[in-house]
Protein backbone atom coordinates (compact mmCIF):
# COMPACT_ATOMS: atom_id res chain seq x y z
CA UNK A 1 0.00 0.00 0.00
CA UNK A 2 1.44 3.32 -1.04
CA UNK A 3 1.14 6.94 -0.04
CA UNK A 4 -1.71 7.66 -2.48
CA UNK A 5 -3.87 5.00 -0.90
CA UNK A 6 -3.88 6.92 2.37
CA UNK A 7 -5.54 9.93 0.73
CA UNK A 8 -8.95 8.94 2.10
CA UNK A 9 -7.72 8.93 5.69
CA UNK A 10 -9.20 11.91 7.49
CA UNK A 11 -6.18 13.83 8.65
CA UNK A 12 -5.81 15.79 11.81
CA UNK A 13 -5.96 19.07 9.92
CA UNK A 14 -9.50 18.47 8.74
CA UNK A 15 -10.53 17.51 12.24
CA UNK A 16 -8.98 20.51 13.98
CA UNK A 17 -9.98 22.97 11.28
CA UNK A 18 -13.61 22.04 11.70
CA UNK A 19 -13.16 22.40 15.45
CA UNK A 20 -12.55 26.08 14.85
CA UNK A 21 -16.26 26.40 14.28
CA UNK A 22 -16.57 25.60 17.98
CA UNK A 23 -15.31 29.10 18.64
CA UNK A 24 -18.42 30.35 16.90
CA UNK A 25 -20.64 28.58 19.38
CA UNK A 26 -21.06 25.18 17.75
CA UNK A 27 -19.89 22.09 19.66
CA UNK A 28 -16.90 20.35 18.12
CA UNK A 29 -18.30 16.86 18.52
CA UNK A 30 -21.50 17.75 16.70
CA UNK A 31 -19.43 18.60 13.63
CA UNK A 32 -16.90 15.84 13.65
CA UNK A 33 -18.85 12.61 13.72
CA UNK A 34 -17.20 9.50 15.09
CA UNK A 35 -13.69 10.94 15.46
CA UNK A 36 -14.95 13.65 17.76
CA UNK A 37 -17.01 11.36 19.91
CA UNK A 38 -14.27 11.63 22.51
CA UNK A 39 -14.43 15.43 22.48
CA UNK A 40 -16.78 17.15 24.85
CA UNK A 41 -18.87 19.76 23.03
CA UNK A 42 -17.67 23.08 24.40
CA UNK A 43 -17.46 26.61 23.10
CA UNK A 44 -14.52 28.92 22.56
CA UNK A 45 -10.96 28.12 23.46
CA UNK A 46 -11.98 25.12 25.57
CA UNK A 47 -13.60 23.39 22.59
CA UNK A 48 -10.53 23.94 20.42
CA UNK A 49 -8.21 22.73 23.20
CA UNK A 50 -10.29 19.62 23.89
CA UNK A 51 -10.34 18.75 20.19
CA UNK A 52 -6.57 19.22 19.98
CA UNK A 53 -6.21 16.99 23.03
CA UNK A 54 -8.33 14.29 21.36
CA UNK A 55 -6.05 14.48 18.34
CA UNK A 56 -2.91 14.20 20.46
CA UNK A 57 -4.44 11.03 21.91
CA UNK A 58 -4.87 9.83 18.33
CA UNK A 59 -1.24 10.61 17.46
CA UNK A 60 -0.02 8.80 20.57
CA UNK A 61 -2.09 5.75 19.72
CA UNK A 62 -0.87 5.73 16.11
CA UNK A 63 2.79 5.81 17.14
CA UNK A 64 2.26 3.19 19.85
CA UNK A 65 0.45 0.85 17.49
CA UNK A 66 3.05 1.37 14.75
CA UNK A 67 5.84 0.77 17.26
CA UNK A 68 4.30 -2.54 18.32
CA UNK A 69 3.70 -3.64 14.72
CA UNK A 70 7.14 -5.16 14.24
CA UNK A 71 7.34 -3.39 10.86
CA UNK A 72 9.77 -0.65 11.88
CA UNK A 73 13.54 -0.91 11.65
CA UNK A 74 15.45 0.04 14.79
CA UNK A 75 16.34 3.50 13.43
CA UNK A 76 12.77 4.30 12.43
CA UNK A 77 11.47 2.97 15.73
CA UNK A 78 13.89 5.26 17.58
CA UNK A 79 12.53 8.30 15.72
CA UNK A 80 8.94 7.14 16.25
CA UNK A 81 9.58 6.92 19.99
CA UNK A 82 10.93 10.48 20.03
CA UNK A 83 7.83 11.71 18.20
CA UNK A 84 5.64 9.67 20.55
CA UNK A 85 7.31 11.46 23.46
CA UNK A 86 6.57 14.83 21.85
CA UNK A 87 2.90 13.94 21.43
CA UNK A 88 2.74 12.77 25.04
CA UNK A 89 4.17 16.11 26.16
CA UNK A 90 1.65 17.96 23.97
CA UNK A 91 -1.11 15.86 25.51
CA UNK A 92 0.09 16.63 29.02
CA UNK A 93 0.27 20.39 28.32
CA UNK A 94 -3.20 20.46 26.78
CA UNK A 95 -4.72 18.32 29.56
CA UNK A 96 -3.16 20.56 32.21
CA UNK A 97 -4.57 23.61 30.43
CA UNK A 98 -8.06 22.09 30.32
CA UNK A 99 -7.85 21.38 34.05
CA UNK A 100 -6.59 24.90 34.80
CA UNK A 101 -9.57 26.28 32.87
CA UNK A 102 -11.93 24.23 35.05
CA UNK A 103 -12.64 21.43 32.59
CA UNK A 104 -12.11 17.70 32.49
CA UNK A 105 -9.64 16.56 29.84
CA UNK A 106 -11.08 14.37 27.11
CA UNK A 107 -10.03 10.74 27.49
CA UNK A 108 -8.33 8.66 24.80
CA UNK A 109 -10.31 6.15 22.81
CA UNK A 110 -9.45 2.49 22.45
CA UNK A 111 -6.69 1.17 20.21
CA UNK A 112 -9.34 -0.70 18.24
CA UNK A 113 -11.14 2.55 17.45
CA UNK A 114 -7.91 4.20 16.30
CA UNK A 115 -6.97 1.16 14.21
CA UNK A 116 -10.32 1.28 12.45
CA UNK A 117 -10.46 5.05 11.97
CA UNK A 118 -6.90 5.41 10.67
CA UNK A 119 -6.96 2.12 8.75
CA UNK A 120 -3.88 1.03 10.71
CA UNK A 121 -4.66 -2.63 10.11
CA UNK A 122 -3.89 -2.12 6.41
CA UNK A 123 -0.30 -1.06 7.08
CA UNK A 124 1.98 -3.79 5.76
CA UNK A 125 5.41 -2.17 5.67
CA UNK A 126 7.58 0.48 7.22
CA UNK A 127 7.05 2.67 4.16
CA UNK A 128 3.27 2.43 4.67
CA UNK A 129 3.68 3.59 8.26
CA UNK A 130 6.02 6.45 7.32
CA UNK A 131 3.63 7.56 4.56
CA UNK A 132 0.65 7.64 6.92
CA UNK A 133 2.64 9.35 9.68
CA UNK A 134 3.83 11.98 7.18
CA UNK A 135 0.25 12.70 6.14
CA UNK A 136 -0.95 12.93 9.74
CA UNK A 137 1.92 15.16 10.86
CA UNK A 138 1.45 17.60 7.98
CA UNK A 139 -2.23 17.76 8.79
CA UNK A 140 -1.47 18.34 12.45
CA UNK A 141 0.94 21.19 11.74
CA UNK A 142 -1.61 22.84 9.46
CA UNK A 143 -4.42 22.29 11.95
CA UNK A 144 -2.59 23.99 14.79
CA UNK A 145 -1.61 26.92 12.55
CA UNK A 146 -5.21 27.18 11.37
CA UNK A 147 -6.57 27.46 14.89
CA UNK A 148 -4.21 30.10 16.27
CA UNK A 149 -6.33 33.02 15.07
CA UNK A 150 -9.49 31.43 16.50
CA UNK A 151 -8.08 31.38 20.03
CA UNK A 152 -8.90 34.27 22.34
CA UNK A 153 -6.09 33.75 24.85
CA UNK A 154 -2.65 34.74 23.47
CA UNK A 155 -0.90 32.25 25.77
CA UNK A 156 -2.94 29.39 24.32
CA UNK A 157 -2.22 30.69 20.81
CA UNK A 158 1.50 30.63 21.67
CA UNK A 159 1.18 27.01 22.85
CA UNK A 160 -0.57 26.08 19.59
CA UNK A 161 2.20 27.81 17.60
CA UNK A 162 4.83 25.85 19.51
CA UNK A 163 3.03 22.55 18.99
CA UNK A 164 2.63 23.38 15.30
CA UNK A 165 6.39 23.87 15.02
CA UNK A 166 6.94 20.43 16.57
CA UNK A 167 4.49 18.88 14.11
CA UNK A 168 6.31 20.61 11.24
CA UNK A 169 9.61 19.11 12.43
CA UNK A 170 7.95 15.67 12.53
CA UNK A 171 6.62 16.13 9.00
CA UNK A 172 9.97 17.36 7.70
CA UNK A 173 11.85 14.45 9.25
CA UNK A 174 9.38 11.88 7.91
CA UNK A 175 9.22 13.54 4.50
CA UNK A 176 13.01 13.37 4.30
CA UNK A 177 13.08 9.73 5.44
CA UNK A 178 10.61 8.84 2.70
CA UNK A 179 12.88 10.51 0.15
CA UNK A 180 10.18 12.93 -0.89
CA UNK A 181 11.54 16.14 -2.39
CA UNK A 182 11.12 19.38 -0.51
CA UNK A 183 8.06 21.18 -1.90
CA UNK A 184 9.02 24.16 -4.04
CA UNK A 185 5.99 26.22 -3.04
CA UNK A 186 6.09 28.25 0.15
CA UNK A 187 3.44 28.15 2.87
CA UNK A 188 3.54 24.41 3.48
CA UNK A 189 1.25 24.54 6.50
CA UNK A 190 -1.90 26.35 7.33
Amino acid sequence: MGFDEFADVKDRRTFLTAAGVATLGVGASALMGSRAAAAVPQKGDMGVIQTALALEHEGIAAYQIAGKSGLLTPGTLKVALVFLGHHQQHRDSLAKLVTQLGGHPVEPRTDAQYIAELNLGALKSESDIVALATTLERGAASAYVGQISALKDPNIAKLFASISADEAVHWTTLNNAAGTPIPTAAYLFG
